[in-house]
């Protein structure tokens, strides 16, 4: 997810009934022996959220979403409400927040909640509301301006995975694009994943990955049994925007193949811009990954 992009609803095209009964699926008929738990990435409806928490979240759970990963977190709240008011909500739908993004903190010094500000009540709320993963969520550009930066990293998250470990937690790193690109020729990845792999795993994008011109097999090779969650999103077969998954350019199957090899627990759907309401197309993406039977 690109957190400094800024979208304009006012540019988004309500789709026709049609559109959404007939994406295309032929390739996604998996062979795994039963449906997982398909988590979301809360991020796709952030404006949603921001207008109606509650009904938007109603909506997820009626859809069959069963898991889902947090964004927003700041100063003891989850999008504004306490803990335990907001583990209330998710109980009362069935929604697990398996999981949570949070900044690195080291540019925006004055936000709580992060890496490097008050990362001990991030925690601590995390575990309170009952996720089992905490993952940094993206470096803003001035926080990876040389490689020397992302070295420091290094010892950031290690020392981010001890806070997390100690409370039961699992701490980890989601990617973008910009990581697997070289930087005085050294992938900054490679750095990332030189970290403790018992204290920090790999929340792989598997859109980033690709439009990186990777594939995500290989890294799984690489560095097998680092990661146990994944962001499910899909390219656009024209102009490699965002897509609803299972209508898009990237092939599910080959990588769902690799599930053991990665040592995959939990994999969240996500579409950070959608040329429709998102609402209707995490409803696509659902329907499709369910057909998909992994």
């Amino acid at each position: 997810m690109n957190y400094n992009e800024k979208i304009s609803r006012k540019s988004f095209i309500k789709a026709s009934a049609f559109m959404l009964a007939t994406p295309m699926l032929s390739k996604f008929d998996l062979t795994a022996n039963a449906s997982s738990n398909i988590g979301l990435q809360l991020y796709t409806l952030r404006t949603d959220l921001a207008k109606d928490l509650e009904g938007t979240l109603k909506k997820v759970a009626a859809i069959g979403y069963k898991e889902v990963e947090l964004f927003g977190y700041n100063d003891g709240k989850f999008f504004g409400k306490t803990p335990k008011e907001f583990k209330a909500i998710l109980d009362g739908l069935g929604l697990n927040p398996v999981s949570g993004h949070y900044g690195a903190g080291v540019q925006m010094k004055d936000q709580k909640g992060t890496l490097s500000n008050d990362w001990q009540r991030a925690v601590d709320d995390a575990a309170a509301i009952g996720q089992k993963y905490v993952n940094c969520a993206y470096l803003t550009d001035g926080e990876r301006k040389s490689i020397e930066d992302y070295k420091k990293y290094v010892d950031l998250f290690n020392k981010s995975g001890e806070v997390a470990k100690k409370a039961g937690l699992q701490f980890g790193y989601h990617n973008h694009d910009f990581e697997f690109k070289k930087m005085d020729g050294q992938l900054p990845y490679d750095l990332i994943a030189s970290t403790d792999p018992d204290l920090v795993k790999l929340e792989l994008d598997l859109y980033w990955i690709v439009k990186a011109g990777l594939d995500p097999v290989d890294l799984f090779k690489k560095y097998p049994g680092r990661f146990p969650l994944w962001h499910v999103k899909d390219m656009d077969k024209g102009d490699q925007s965002f897509a609803e998954v299972g209508t898009g350019s990237i092939d599910f199957k080959k990588i769902f193949d690799a599930r053991k090899i990665a040592g995959l627990k939990h994999f969240f759907v996500e579409q950070d811009v959608a040329k429709r309401p998102a609402i209707e197309a995490i409803d696509i993406s659902f329907k499709n990954v369910t057909k998909m039977k992994v």
